[in-house]
């Protein structure tokens, strides 16, 4: 599977910008950490992209959906645990295991939160934010409620990671990835 494939399911079952945003952000973020762990990020890449697949058309099957969807490129068992995976807990019983699926399942939230942060700042921009900005919006319950944080801080226990770190390290992707973001929704 290639990357023109994964866009083109993407679409096919998601037509809101929010949803593709939020799709290609995830994507860049989880290139950046395969690539800062030494991994494919072709692959790391696609999950993150097809992570949410059926969620703007099936939100009450969202991670159950996804396979059957999936299905349509062939996407791999891999991809397919992958992709469900991120849901554990909430909609999925699919546990993450690999450490990609546990960062999946830690960032998927957290770069909602990282955008809403961004979106009130002047700059409309993740690259001069601070991370004591982040972690005063983190803190604060009723800036952007839906974002989880308990789905946040189980990610960070998940890695082995202090939740500092895991916002340090997720907002530090956002900011090396903020251009290629804008690239791709502009090429979407």
């Amino acid at each position: 599977m290639d990357r023109k494939e994964a866009v083109e399911l993407l679409k096919k079952y998601n037509k809101e910008e929010f949803h593709l945003r939020h799709a290609v952000t995830v994507e860049q973020v989880m290139r950046y950490f395969a690539k800062e762990n030494g991994y494919d990020d072709e692959f790391w890449g696609i999950v993150g992209l097809l992570h949410d697949v059926d969620y703007e058309q099936y939100p009450e099957q969202h991670c159950k959906k996804a396979p059957e969807l999936l299905e349509e490129i062939k996407a791999s068992k891999e991809m397919v645990h992958a992709v469900c995976s991120h849901g554990y807990g909430i909609c999925s019983d699919v546990q993450p295991e690999h450490e990609m699926e546990k960062i999946l399942f830690a960032i998927d939230e957290l770069t909602g939160l990282i955008w809403a942060s961004a979106k009130m700042r002047p700059s409309k921009s993740t690259k001069d934010m601070e991370v004591s900005s982040l972690k005063k919006k983190y803190k604060d319950k009723r800036f952007a409620a839906g974002c989880s944080r308990e789905t946040i801080q189980k990610g960070a226990e998940q890695l082995g990671w202090e939740l500092n770190e895991l916002l340090e390290k997720t907002l530090t992707a956002m900011q090396h990835c903020e251009d290629k973001i804008e690239k791709e929704m502009q090429a979407i």
